[in-house]
């Protein structure tokens, strides 16, 4: 698979990127946050079965869309860390409106749109792998926007997909219920150990690098 294959979708109220990860014929949804008509639409356009739903934190408007893509692709696996497991399930409400309320200061956001949640069907640790075609995604556990924050980062093509850990120009906010500023430079020193030329894919904003970033 080579970079320029990714697609890029923006999605929902909050401009959030959901990435599209093309192997052969399937596919990974990574941050399927909102617009899960336009998602599926895309996929069926290129003719993608997708198999796996990848997802960097489990804040809303980076998972808005899973139900929908469940139930059009019941086979589909859902995948994130496992200390941002309480993010999903049928009990996560309350959790997803008080992360909303301390970001936007209203749940509004939820309550037009809420559907609930199936459960993870894998629970990610740090260094797990991800078998996609001929090439694997390793989970680089990187906490400090949330507990359970993470990269997808494929060495083979140089591609990582980093949520809302590090942007271009930027990192992810530490002020939400489970955010830790001392973590969250703790993760982007450890992102900034990687080779400079690894293309970044960010849960908001344009793709940037790490080497560029490393620099700011």
């Amino acid at each position: 698979m080579s970079e320029k294959n990714i697609v890029q979708l923006i999605v929902g109220p909050i401009a959030a990127n959901c990435w599209i990860y093309p192997f052969g014929r399937s596919a990974a949804v990574i941050d399927p946050g909102a617009d899960a008509s336009l998602i599926i639409s895309t996929l069926e356009k290129l003719n993608l079965t997708p198999v796996y739903i990848l997802l960097s934190h489990g804040h809303f408007d980076h998972i808005g869309a899973v139900p929908a893509l469940v139930k059009a692709f019941p086979e589909i696996l859902i995948a994130i860390h496992s200390q941002d497991s309480h993010y999903l399930g049928e009990q996560t409400y309350e959790t997803q409106c008080q992360s909303m309320k301390a970001a936007i200061g209203s749940s509004t956001l939820i309550d037009e749109s809420w559907k609930e949640m199936p459960a993870a069907g894998r629970l990610l640790e740090d260094g797990d792998k991800i078998a996609c075609g001929e090439s694997e995604l390793t989970v680089l556990h990187i906490p400090g926007h949330t507990q359970g924050s993470a990269a997808f980062y494929d060495e083979k093509t140089g591609v990582i997909f980093t949520g809302d850990t590090l942007f271009h120009r930027g990192y992810g906010r530490t002020d939400l219920p489970g955010g830790d500023e001392d973590q969250i430079f703790e993760s982007l020193d450890r992102l900034f150990t990687l080779e400079p030329g690894i293309i970044v894919y960010p849960g908001h904003g344009r793709k940037t690098t790490i080497g560029q970033e490393a620099k700011r």
